[in-house]
């Protein structure tokens, strides 16, 4: 009998790797080449390995910032790393669970536990010294300062 999804693999599309088997299937396409001679392709490029779950966010701007909020309730702030770039903003974390009840004892089990990421390409690049993330109440809000091109400053020619 399949195991429905959990509420988190629904909702961002993962799936549990422990639910399936560890036999891995390669998709063979034959295909003839000029001479008419058959040649095999082996579609297995497109397999990852991955077992980090994919953080959901919102992704928005104003007229001088991107921010990105992120649901991050149940993680420790020292759990969780942020890297920024002018134009690329990484989230990673763990949320661990303390084991208090036996897994014959769950009537619904839909938390998602472990390790995740989310690598976003922002649209227009940022101040990396300026940006600043806080949490609260579980939501994590990074405000990221948008580079002006259109600023222009006058330089003073230095004379010696």
């Amino acid at each position: 009998m399949a195991k429905k999804p959990s509420f988190f693999e629904r909702l961002t599309g993962t799936v549990n790797v422990d639910d399936y088997g560890t036999e891995e299937t390669i998709e063979v396409e034959t295909v003839l080449d000029n001479s008419g001679a058959e040649n095999s392709i082996e579609n297995d490029w497109l397999e990852e390995d991955n077992d980090e779950g994919q953080l959901t966010v919102d992704v928005y701007q104003n007229s001088d910032e991107i921010i990105i909020k992120a649901l991050v309730a149940g993680v420790r702030p020292e759990n969780l790393d942020v890297s920024i770039t002018r134009d690329m903003v990484t989230i990673k974390g763990k949320r661990e669970e303390t084991k208090q009840v036996t897994e014959d004892n769950y009537f619904y089990k839909e938390l998602y536990w472990g390790s995740f990421s989310r690598t976003i390409l922002l649209p227009q690049e940022i101040e990396v010294d300026e940006s600043t993330a806080s949490e609260k109440h579980g939501l994590l809000t990074l405000v990221m300062p948008k580079i002006n091109k259109e600023k222009q400053t006058k330089l003073k020619i230095k004379t010696g």
